[in-house]
Order: structure tokens, then C-alpha cells, then sequence
């Protein structure tokens, strides 16, 4: 009985053994077309009746089958191929996954506009770490980076990651000098703010300062007008000890006709002179500043700057600043919000460290805000209505002072109205 009952069971899995045979033979022998329901009802015989494993096999051959097709139906979708590689790296083998690879980054964009190559160079960068990582196999992983940055339109374009990656790469296997060659062949090729800044980090991890002073040269011929690469640059000399040539590199950085940020280069150089107690220097600087640009913040950093010296005298220096700052802006009566914040921190200051003297001469200084109104024109000339505005009168200022005794004749005519009415 008990051989009996072991024998139907060799029966029953020996038939499904066979139906699992069928299916997979019909789904490699049919059309394509067809497949959708072979596989839903291969499914629902495997979970019937197979284990985990084969369910899984089932799942991951119908996923392999519609990414087949979405691939087939348009081989530039690499979102597909995307999911594809990530499906064979979880459920193939090494040399399915290679497979995969080969036949997405087969698939270049046809037009060389950058923007359509930016999912496809993601292929190759996830081939050539699946490469090192996975399979560890280095010389491949070289070949994938190097067929990448041939297939490359360098005249037209270039990728800085691939360059970097490669780079890094060649110094994880302790090979600086392809490191080095690689840096400086892409730089070479098409050179870039993002490719000499690796270059000059990996000098410095390296601490080849001397080769890091060199590619700072070359950095500047290329890009003159980067204030983030000359305060860089002065930065690591400061580290090294060396003020002089950090002082200098300052020096030529402000001389440059042009400049991204000035604001920032300026500022630097001002904190390095703060931070090697050169106040007299700091002093020249906000001179020169000045001279460029009469910007309210310049003129209230320049007074700030006094009072953190901690000199003597510094409390009248800082007020000494602050009647430039509002002699300069009295003359430029364009200036007005600017003269007004110049008189309010002046006026703090001086009830801060001042005296009743002090005081009054600014009080005397501050205007009268007036509302005022104007007429509004579009950019074709017609009128648009009228808006109001506030204005400042100044009492030195001897051209507003007529305006200024009509405002408060009008003043007194409005209060005094009320009183006739009662009568």
C-alpha cells in the first residue's frame, strides 16, 4: 500500500514536471503575441502547484519577456533598459548581465545634443561599477571606460564624471600616473571648471602642493573671472604659511578686469587681513573698495570694521566713516533709502558709544518722510493712473526746502480746517 501510494506521487509530480516542460516549450516556440496568456496560465500553475523557486521563475521570465518588448519597440528607451539590468543583476547570470549591457549601450543617441545623452552615459557608468564591484574584474572595468569616453563626440560635448570616475578609479588600483594622465588628457580635450577642480583636490589629498600651484595656474588662464578659484588659490597658500603670495594672488584677482563675484573676492580678501591684525592694510582695501563702488553695505562693513580693532581711537574712526558714507550719498541725490540707512546706524552707534553732542549732530541730520504721488506709464507711453510713493527730505538739502514749507503750510491749513468748522 504504502509503495503504492509513493508510486501515484512520483505520477502526479512527473506530469506537472511534464506541463512545466510544455509551457516553457511553447512560450520559446510561439509567437510573441501569444505569450501573455501562456504566461498567465504558466503562472497560476506554479502557484498551484510549484514551489517558490519556480514562481519566481515564472515572475521573473515574464518580466524579462515585456521588457524584451519595450525595449523592441524602441531601443532609445533607457528607463527600460534600466529596469532590464536591474531585473538580470538581481536574477541572472554574469554573462546575462554583460549580455544586457552590450545591448543597451549598442544603442547610441542618434543626435548629438547633450541632453539625449545624458540617460545613456548613465548605462555606461552602472556597467563599469557592476564591472569593479561585482565581477571585480579591473581590466574590463578600464575597457568600459575607455570605450565609453571614445564613443564620446568630444569636439561636440563632453562628460566630466566618466573623466573623474576613471581617474578615481585608476588611484583605487594604485595607479596614480594613469590617474594623472587621464586628469590631464580631459583637460586637454575639453577643459572645465568641474575637471581641474578634481585634478587640484587629488593633488591635495596627495599633497603635491607644488603640482596644485601649477594647475591653479592653469585654472586661472582658462577661467580668469572665477573669484571662487582665486580665493582657493589664496587660501592654500595661507595654509601653507605662505601671506605673501596669498596677498599677492589677492592682488592680481582684483585687478581683473572682470569678475563673477567681486563681492565675495573682496570680502575674502578683507577677512585675510582682518585675521593677520593688518589694519592699516584693511584700511587701503576699503579705500580701493570705495573707490570702485560706493554700496551702502561697503560703507557700514568699513565702519563695523573700525570698531572691532579695538584701538583708541576706534570709536571715532567709525564715526568719521559714517560722515563719508553720508557726505557721499548727500551728493548723489539718487541715494536717498542709502543716506537714510547710513543716518540710522550712525544713530544707533552713537547712542550706543556716543555723546548727547554726538547725538544731536545726527538728529539734526535725519529727514522728514513725506508721501508723495506720481503718474504711472506703461512701456508704450499711455498713462496708467497715479501711485503713491514715500520720499525723504533732508534738511540740508536746499532744493527740497521750498516743497518742504508748502508740505507744512498744507499741514497747518489741515489741522486748522476742523477748527473753523466748529466755529
Amino acid at each position: 500500500m504504502y509503495m503504492t501510494y509513493l508510486s501515484w506521487l512520483r505520477l502526479i509530480f512527473s506530469q506537472h514536471d511534464r506541463v512545466r516542460a510544455i509551457y516553457k516549450y511553447a512560450l520559446e516556440k510561439l509567437p510573441k503575441e501569444s505569450c501573455q496568456l501562456i504566461y498567465k496560465n504558466y503562472t497560476i500553475h506554479e502557484k498551484k502547484f510549484g514551489d517558490r523557486a519556480g514562481i519566481e521563475d515564472v515572475i521573473v521570465s515574464k518580466r524579462k519577456f515585456q521588457y524584451e518588448e519595450e525595449v523592441k519597440s524602441n531601443s532609445f528607451n533607457y528607463d527600460a533598459w534600466f529596469d532590464y539590468i536591474r531585473l538580470m543583476e538581481n536574477d541572472g547570470t554574469i554573462e546575462q548581465v554583460r549580455e544586457v549591457y552590450e545591448r543597451a549601450i549598442a544603442n547610441v543617441p542618434p543626435t548629438q545634443e547633450k541632453r539625449f545623452w545624458r540617460r545613456y552615459i548613465y548605462i555606461w557608468i552602472n556597467y563599469a561599477l557592476y564591472e569593479e564591484l561585482e565581477t571585480q574584474d579591473i581590466e574590463r572595468t578600464r575597457q568600459v571606460y575607455t570605450a565609453c569616453l571614445d564613443i564620446l563626440p568630444l569636439k561636440k560635448f563632453s562628460f566630466s564624471k566618466i573623466w573623474i570616475m576613471l581617474a578615481h578609479f585608476e588611484v583605487r588600483q594604485k595607479n596614480l600616473q594613469a590617474a594623472r594622465k587621464t586628469l590631464g588628457v580631459a583637460i586637454g580635450k575639453c577643459p572645465k571648471d568641474k575637471l581641474l577642480r578634481a585634478y587640484i583636490e587629488l593633488e591635495i589629498q596627495l599633497r603635491e602642493f607644488e603640482r596644485c600651484r601649477i594647475l591653479y595656474e592653469k585654472y586661472l588662464e582658462y577661467n580668469p573671472e572665477n573669484c571662487m578659484t582665486w580665493i582657493k588659490f589664496a587660501e592654500l597658500e595661507t595654509i601653507l604659511g605662505e601671506t605673501e603670495r596669498a596677498r599677492a594672488i589677492y592682488d592680481l584677482a582684483t585687478q581683473q578686469p572682470r569678475l563673477d563675484m567681486p563681492e565675495v573676492l573682496w570680502k575674502s580678501y578683507i577677512d585675510f587681513e582682518i585675521e593677520l591684525e593688518e589694519y592699516e592694510k584693511t584700511r587701503q582695501l576699503y579705500v580701493k573698495l570705495l573707490e570702485r563702488t560706493q554700496h551702502v553695505k561697503v560703507w557700514l562693513s568699513c565702519s563695523q570694521f573700525e570698531m572691532t580693532t579695538g584701538e583708541d581711537d576706534c570709536v571715532a574712526k567709525s564715526r568719521e566713516v559714517y560722515r563719508k558714507a553720508n557726505q557721499s550719498f548727500k551728493e548723489s541725490n539718487e541715494a536717498k533709502e542709502e543716506r537714510m540707512m547710513i543716518l540710522e546706524a550712525w544713530r544707533q552707534h552713537e547712542y550706543d558709544y556716543g555723546d548727547e553732542d554726538s547725538q544731536e549732530e545726527v538728529n539734526k541730520l535725519r529727514p522728514k518722510k513725506v508721501k508723495k504721488r506720481r503718474k504711472i506709464t506703461t512701456d508704450d507711453g499711455t498713462d496708467a493712473g497715479w501711485e503713491e510713493y514715500f520720499d525723504y527730505i533732508f534738511p540740508d538739502d536746499v532744493s527740497a526746502q521750498p516743497n518742504l514749507k508748502l508740505l507744512e503750510k498744507a499741514k497747518q491749513w489741515k489741522l486748522k480746517k476742523p477748527q473753523e468748522e466748529e466755529s
